[in-house]
């Protein structure tokens, strides 16, 4: 397999370089240039000096990310004089309201069709405990992962030293909790952490509790009864820095970054759990109001500024999860002039603005 995908690069790179000699493009726009085709397309246009143009689904329904940067990771530069007014403020409180009780999607995935309360067996269970840490796992071949593994290995070398953690404080329930993506129909994981789970033996473990991405249970209401959240890169760990709740990332995460700090984010493994021994020995494990505070001013930058909407000409597919399918309108919508989303492309691609809706 992996030679059959070097000779397909190599003919890609071959009939691209010709097209770029014929063309002679002012800018290549492709998709999120991770996948082989299109990293291919990235490199070459780069080694010619031509600006490369990538996106990837954002946050919203219909919505999409563009950058000349790296669209998988999206990187969103929000100015450090940015405070949001009182009308974004409630602009944002909505959309929260919204996700905390699970009613959102996201490339056309609704990842909650119901929501499970915290149940008597699991809260009697954390009765026994002094206190409660949630371990929140991304789907390994989410493109964002491309970029994560700056501390750990991978995630599972995360997880496989977090176990060794959970080991040693039988005081504190961990609750490892497996992305709901993990078990898409159609798009399962081939390395899953249900499987990692099973071989590590996590059952026999005392204070852990595994939840499966098949078990819908309310995250949200887990990250309110916790002492702070492990997190490796999933969003939940912004969420539950909106909660009030302190995070530990263990990879790089585009939301939590040195210009905008939002999370806990140790330089090596060491530090990693020197950091998390210092937060089960506090009694209240601090969250610094800067983490909030920038937590706030990503997220709206990522929402309503860097999601571009493609909902005026989108709708889902209706037979195929996850998929989109083109709603019918007249050519004129397409035109700059009567689409702030089109209007934002040709002023990026032609004139290397940012990919940033109007406020």
């Amino acid at each position: 397999l992996f030679r059959a995908c070097i000779l397909s690069a190599w003919n890609i790179a071959q009939e691209f370089n010709k097209l770029l000699e014929r063309v002679q493009p002012l800018a290549v726009v492709l998709f999120n240039g991770i996948v082989f085709p299109e990293a291919t397309v990235r490199f070459i246009a780069r080694e010619k000096g031509i600006r490369c143009i990538t996106h990837e689904v954002n946050l919203l329904p219909f919505s999409a990310y563009f950058s000349t940067r790296e669209a998988t990771f999206r990187i969103v530069d929000v100015p450090p004089d940015f405070q949001l007014s009182p009308s974004q403020e409630k602009r944002l409180d909505a959309y929260l309201e919204a996700r905390f009780q699970g009613n959102f999607t996201m490339a056309g995935i609704r990842f909650w069709p119901q929501m499970q309360h915290l149940d008597d067996n699991f809260l009697q269970k954390a009765e026994g405990f002094r206190d409660i840490v949630p371990v929140f796992t991304n789907v390994i071949f989410d493109t964002t992962q491309d970029h994560a593994n700056t501390v750990f290995a991978h995630m599972f070398d995360w997880l496989d030293q977090v176990l060794d953690f959970i080991r040693r404080h039988p005081k504190t329930l961990f609750v490892v909790r497996a992305h709901p993506d993990e078990a898409r129909p159609g798009k399962e994981s081939r390395q899953s952490v249900a499987q990692w789970a099973q071989r590590s033996g996590v059952a026999s473990i005392p204070n852990l509790c595994f939840i499966g991405a098949d078990q819908y249970l309310n995250s949200y209401e887990l990250i309110q009864r916790s002492r702070f959240v492990m997190v490796y890169t999933s969003t939940i760990g912004l969420e539950a820095v909106l909660m009030g709740v302190p995070v530990l990332m263990g990879g790089s995460a585009r939301f939590n970054t040195p210009d905008l700090p939002t999370a806990f984010f140790p330089a090596s493994p060491q530090e990693y759990f020197d950091r998390a021994e210092k937060m089960l020995a506090n009694e209240k494990p601090e969250l610094p109001s800067h983490h909030r505070e920038n937590a706030r001013r990503y997220l709206y930058y990522e929402l309503f500024r860097a999601a571009l909407p493609f909902d005026q000409y989108l709708m889902d597919d209706g037979v195929w999860r996850g998929y989109v399918t083109l709603k019918s309108f007249g050519w004129e919508a397409l035109l700059p002039s009567n689409s702030p989303t089109m209007r934002t492309i040709r002023d990026g691609v032609l004139l290397d603005t940012p990919f940033l809706l109007p406020e």
